[in-house]
């Protein structure tokens, strides 16, 4: 632990037993804190209400009177962000899971080791340095402005909300594209509540989530006696959504039989009952969406031709959230007001050292994926500000060790390196003697890259983009953070130089 983090700290220990408080005291004397006790629950948490509040707490769960749980509850409605740390005698499953539930940093056996006291006050101390120094992403948007839920400023996502826009209008049949969790039944619903039909039934059915032999009766519902089981005449999906939109989702797992009929209701409007004899008229716009490539699967013959061709009007690709990173924020930012609003979750922040993380992952589960990490991650962190640390580790592999920036003079230390006009690796194992001034190594490249077409600052930034990036092994979080660069930026380098990422 940095001594600017010990620096002056304050800890309170709540406990009914003098002999505890006295050991402890002892025990933390190995740092420059400010130490204060009280020694009962109703104590503490009068202590806590008068302020200032303390650094770091640490609170007996059993003593007379009010109990640590209770005193926890009280001190954490006074200050949400204030860590705890609780104590026990009885680490028992009941004992963590309340302490962990109701917002504790941790918690802690009887009788203490000294190490473990003392791990645990620097972790938490580090933590409140954290937060304390980490510079919050601002929040940039209203949710009031997405009520849909479809967030995004991105090129590619402007793309898709002027398509939304342009079939409004019209009762065109539109097909939606893209990977499993990038948000296309929420086009689908964009376009019905942009519509003439805004005030008309919405119904999304899932087609992979029903079985063959039931999706028709589903759809277009079925006579009594039409076939075992049917005790009574059912209505179907297209009866009930008369005048309004239907969003048949995952449409590529259709059956063969189904589609026929589809294709029927777009030609001719009208469906037939599972076991009746006559055609019922429906009113109904049809929007369509799959993640598989119907191009494909159509001179397979696992899908219609003529029904591709009927749905395939107007398509609407969803992008995937690996192309739109930086959408990331807003996302993040619209998940957690939203979570707040439920009251699931006191967390309203995420540091600019978190938004960089994840920023760095490839979301192979798209919006989807980082909707639950938000969820995970705010449920997970101990403050108001979810940090690096409270992603899920799985998502932490994208860190930069220690986040911490690259010394300057770091790409220019060795005289081979530089000698082979910046074609080797730069970890080539260098002498002491061969080594270079920063200024020397400076001189060197100017001079040795002036014979190039390419201007000289436009070559080095080239090269050192590719060296960064392969030092990361291709992550572009960790390469932007040795370039001291954001990562927006990086990428606009690679495109420039045409690298492969």
């Amino acid at each position: 632990m940095s001594a600017t983090v010990a620096q002056n700290a304050t800890i309170l220990i709540i406990d009914d037993d003098d002999e505890i408080r006295y050991s402890l005291s002892r025990v933390l004397s190995f740092g420059n804190f400010v130490i204060t006790q009280a020694a009962s629950g109703e104590e503490g948490v009068a202590a806590v209400k008068k302020g200032p509040a303390p650094d770091l707490i640490f609170l007996d769960i059993r003593m007379g009177g009010m109990s640590g749980i209770e005193a926890l509850q009280h001190i954490r409605s006074v200050n949400p962000k204030q860590l705890v740390v609780l104590m026990t005698a009885f680490g028992t499953a009941q004992t963590a899971i309340e302490a962990m539930k109701f917002g504790a940093f941790d918690y802690i056996m009887k009788p203490f080791e000294p190490a473990k006291v003392i791990s645990l006050v620097e972790k938490a101390l580090e933590a409140i340095a954290e937060m304390d120094a980490v510079g919050d992403y601002k929040p940039t948007i209203n949710s009031e402005d997405y009520k849909e839920g479809i967030v995004g400023s991105s090129a590619a996502m402007q793309e898709v909300f002027k398509i939304i826009g342009q079939v409004t209008a019209s009762d065109v049949t539109v097909m939606i594209t893209g990977e499993s969790g990038t948000g296309k039944e929420l086009v689908a619903r964009s376009i019905c509540q942009h519509s003439h039909r805004a005030g008309k039934p919405f119904i999304a059915v899932n087609c992979a989530a029903i079985p063959d032999n039931l999706i028709e009766s589903e759809l277009f519902g079925h006579e009594k006696g039409s076939f075992t089981g049917a005790t009574g005449q059912r209505i179907g999906k297209f009866e009930l959504c008369d005048g309004g939109t239907i969003f048949l989702d995952e449409i590529g797992d259709m059956a063969l039989a189904t589609q026929t009929k589809i294709l029927r209701v777009l030609q001719q409007g009208d469906i037939q009952r599972v076991g009746g004899t006559g055609t019922i008229k429906v009113d109904v716009r049809i929007i369509a969406a799959t993640n598989k490539n119907l191009e494909e699967m159509v001179p397979a013959k696992e899908f219609r031709e003529d029904l591709y061709y009927r749905l395939n009007v107007v398509r609407i690709k969803m992008p995937p959230l690996r192309d739109r990173v930086d959408d990331i924020p807003q996302i993040v930012d619209f998940c957690l007001q939203n979570l707040v609003k439920q009251r699931k979750t006191r967390v309203s922040k995420v540091s600019r050292e978190a938004i960089e993380v994840l920023t760095g992952h490839n979301w192979p589960g798209n919006v989807r994926e980082l909707e639950n990490v938000v969820y995970r991650s705010a449920v997970i962190a101990q403050g108001d500000t979810i940090l690096p640390k409270d992603l899920p580790p799985e998502i932490q592999v994208a860190i930069p060790p220690g986040l911490a920036p690259v010394t300057t003079d770091a790409p220019f230390k060795s005289s081979e390196t530089a000698a082979a006009g910046l074609s080797r690796s730069a970890d080539v194992p260098v002498s002491e003697e061969n080594q270079l001034s920063v200024e020397e190594a400076l001189d060197f490249l100017h001079d040795a890259l002036s014979v190039e077409e390419q201007p000289i600052l436009n070559r080095i930034e080239e090269e050192m983009v590719k060296r960064a990036l392969t030092a990361a092994s291709g992550n572009q979080v960790r390469a932007a953070e040795r370039l001291g660069m954001t990562r927006t930026t990086l990428r606009k380098r690679i495109e420039t130089y045409g690298l492969k990422p």
